[in-house]
């Protein structure tokens, strides 16, 4: 794919968050584990990961982070360049300014983040491996079914 349009902006940040999500997965699995009281410290959550499933366990979710992520990109870039082209073209000097270009950011930033909100739950679910009473979450589909049927 060659140019500038929506497609170009999509893969791009597509591929981008495949590899990000290396990098963020690890992160996000100790995170969310703290934040759910899993484990009391980092260095905890490290060692409780690495003993419940190996290094595998950090990459717990990676699917499903994917799976977010590429879908808000593809949201999220496309629309703030197209916001941006819009501000752009009202000025004679045809540059966006700096304060438009945040803006977009903003607006397509929270636009993306509301419509991929549930696959963020499934993620973080995900990660937690297990609900309050201890029983665990498989998958994806099955994840967001039970979140569905249980909770509306």
């Amino acid at each position: 794919i060659v140019g500038d349009g929506p497609a170009v902006h999509m893969m791009a940040a597509s591929m981008g968050e495949i590899a990000a999500c290396l990098v963020r997965v690890p992160t996000e699995n100790v995170k969310q584990n703290l934040q759910a009281g899993t484990f009391r410290t980092t260095g905890d959550a490290l060692r409780g990961i690495m003993a419940e499933n190996g290094p595998r366990g950090f990459l717990k979710g990676y699917f499903s982070t994917v799976m977010r992520e590429i879908p808000f990109s593809m949201i999220q870039f496309p629309l703030w360049e197209g916001l941006k082209k819009a501000a752009a073209a009202r000025h004679e000097d045809g540059l966006v300014r700096s304060y438009e270009s945040a803006a977009a950011g903003s607006v397509s930033g929270a636009f993306s983040a509301a419509v991929t909100t549930p696959l963020d739950v499934v993620k973080t679910r995900l990660m937690l491996r297990v609900d309050v009473n201890g029983i665990p979450y498989n998958g994806m589909v099955s994840t967001f079914q039970r979140i569905l049927n249980e909770e509306g």
